[in-house]
């Protein structure tokens, strides 16, 4: 977070009947972990969002996300919001690979937090959306983790990065320095149209991340046929979609709105069950 300290944020989030297990890990690395965020008391079945932040592949803890996770928690998801491992520490794919085994760590544990492994959606913003793109749409990612793309509910994506070459920032030429065939690193490319339903969203003033990139994944996902719906919103940028998740900041788009009865329709674009204002 960069517009905003998040801490500051943060600190206008409610956590009252909200159970928060840190530190959950899903490798023997220090950033192979993930909190846990649930409605407090019994549960079962509840749908489960996992959320991987941006912040270019090189930066960005699961800490500065109460934001996002308590309010989804708070409409009855468990939301686990992932870590990963970043550059320069590893540079593509680990960070896919990283994500990947941690969602097969959520499926196996999910029950226990009240989950049902069967609703998990991937989603993240920025370079997470790339990252939940990947896992989305190449199921080579899963499959190496010991898990099966068709397990996913749906996933959602806020202001990513799908179609990104030539790579103009030095440093992220470095990310992805490690590809032996940089196309084979963007997700249009491995479009096959049997991606779980995806929902692609994007500030239409995003000048970092430009909007052609949800609206190229949008149009190849679709002539494959696969499911998808992209949503673009007036006037907002890049730090301001996953900032209009936050109560304070939910005047500024409906993303919040749209993400949320994405996940509570089960991941069926166009039939969101748009939840109420109240208590959020």
């Amino acid at each position: 977070m960069t517009l905003l300290r998040a801490d500051i944020l943060n600190a206008t989030i409610a956590t009252d009947g909200l159970s928060v297990r840190r530190r959950v890990a899903y490798g023997a690395a220090s950033r192979q972990a993930m909190d846990i965020w649930r409605p407090a008391g019994d549960a079962a079945g509840l749908p489960v969002v996992i959320f991987f932040y941006g912040g270019a592949w090189q930066n960005g803890r699961r800490q500065d996300y109460p934001f996002v996770a308590a309010p989804l928690a708070r409409l009855g998801m468990v939301v686990a919001v992932a870590d990963y491992r970043v550059f320069p520490q590893v540079r593509y794919p680990a960070f896919i690979e990283d994500a990947a085994r941690a969602v097969a760590t959520v499926r196996r544990e999910a029950r226990g937090w009240g989950g049902d492994p069967d609703r998990v959606i991937v989603t993240g913003h920025s370079a997470g959306a790339y990252i939940a793109a990947m896992l989305a749409l190449d199921p080579c990612w899963l499959a190496a983790a010991g898990e099966d793309r068709a397990h996913l509910a749906g996933m959602v994506g806020l202001a990513g990065p799908y179609d990104f070459l030539p790579i103009q920032d030095e440093d992220v030429r470095a990310v992805f320095s490690s590809a032996a065939d940089l196309p084979e690193t963007q997700p249009v490319a491995h479009v096959d149209g049997r991606n779980p339903p995806m929902l692609l969203l994007h500030g239409a003033a995003d000048t970092t991340c430009y909007p052609r990139n949800t609206l190229a994944l949008a149009a190849r996902v679709r002539a494959a046929g696969g499911t998808v719906e992209a949503r673009l919103y007036p006037g907002v940028g890049h730090i301001g979609i996953v900032i209009g998740m936050a109560p304070l900041f939910r005047f500024t788009s409906p993303v919040f709105r749209d993400f949320s009865g994405f996940v509570l329709a089960g991941g069926v674009p166009g039939k969101c069950r748009h939840p109420g204002r109240g208590g959020l």
